[in-house]
């Protein structure tokens, strides 16, 4: 979350010279080029149904990245992460096995709620609609990458689906970017990409396959409050005192969010030990 933060609020420089979108196109054309060094695709062990959850999870991603930086282009890094966390938000209630457990996401709904202050009259609606997209899209990410992490070893998953997002984000990112070109903005792609997408991708499959996605989407209620703090040191973005609130809400959410959230071995994680791991 803390890399997911740190890159987003460092490409809003990025973002400026060669729209979201373009932003979005170089950060994971970078990514993928990354990806293909750490680890070879596993083609030889894709089946025909896995297609569309591959195809899935890069196309998703492709538009989460996209919404996203739009909607931080227009709207404080804060309050876009806080409206994207209805995504997982959704999971975790959507997906929990016990009642009880719905009190952690409501008590993050609330801090969303402060963080967003939607009672202010200085919204901007493009802004909270691409972050909406965004937060769809995070809900989708979630169980596809899950998907993904217990059927193949290792990052390979990874070196498959983020060049699919590449070509998705290229399809508005290169007629946006075309002309805005240099090396300065090539360099800082590079170094954004680290940030995102190879990190926390790889971090977050990781963590699938040993949470369940209802934990793991209310532990991303940490996320807002990553998001408001980036904000306030790298672009100066302060939150008011009842924002704070909110974020002492959606840490408490996510701490409560960490007891039972352990994912019990299955045919599908066991798969992933049982194959070849084809990562190298």
């Amino acid at each position: 979350m803390l890399s997911v933060q740190l890159g987003s609020a460092l490409s809003v420089p990025v973002i400026d010279t060669v729209g979201p979108a373009g932003t979005a196109w170089l950060r994971l054309s970078m990514g993928t080029v990354v990806f293909m060094a750490l680890s070879r695709p596993p083609l030889r062990s894709v089946r025909r149904a896995d297609l569309p959850t591959l195809l899935g999870l890069g196309v998703t991603t492709g538009l989460v990245t996209i919404a996203f930086l739009a909607a931080i282009e227009r709207i404080p890094l804060g309050t876009a992460v806080a409206v994207e966390f209805l995504g997982p938000l959704t999971v975790a209630a959507v997906r929990s096995h016990s009642r009880r457990a719905l009190v952690w996401p409501a008590l993050a709904l609330l801090g969303v709620v402060l963080l967003t202050e939607p009672w202010h009259g200085d919204v901007n609606p493009a802004g909270l609609a691409f972050a909406g997209v965004a937060a769809v899209g995070w809900a989708t990410y979630i169980l596809l990458t899950q998907r993904i992490g217990d059927r193949f070893s290792g990052i390979g998953g990874l070196s498959m689906t983020v060049p699919v997002a590449a070509l998705t984000a290229a399809v508005v990112g290169i007629p946006q970017s075309t002309g805005h070109l240099s090396p300065s903005v090539l360099a800082a792609a590079a170094g954004l990409a680290v940030l995102l997408p190879v990190l926390p991708f790889a971090l977050e499959l990781l963590a699938l396959r040993r949470l369940t996605t209802s934990a793991f989407g209310t532990l991303m209620a940490l996320e807002p409050a990553i998001g408001v703090l980036l904000g306030l040191l790298v672009l100066n973005q302060r939150p008011a005192p009842l924002q704070v609130g909110g974020i002492l809400l959606v840490v408490l959410a996510g701490a409560g969010a960490q007891r039972g959230g352990g994912r019990r071995p299955d045919a599908a994680s066991a798969r992933v030990h049982s194959e070849p791991d084809l990562v190298g």
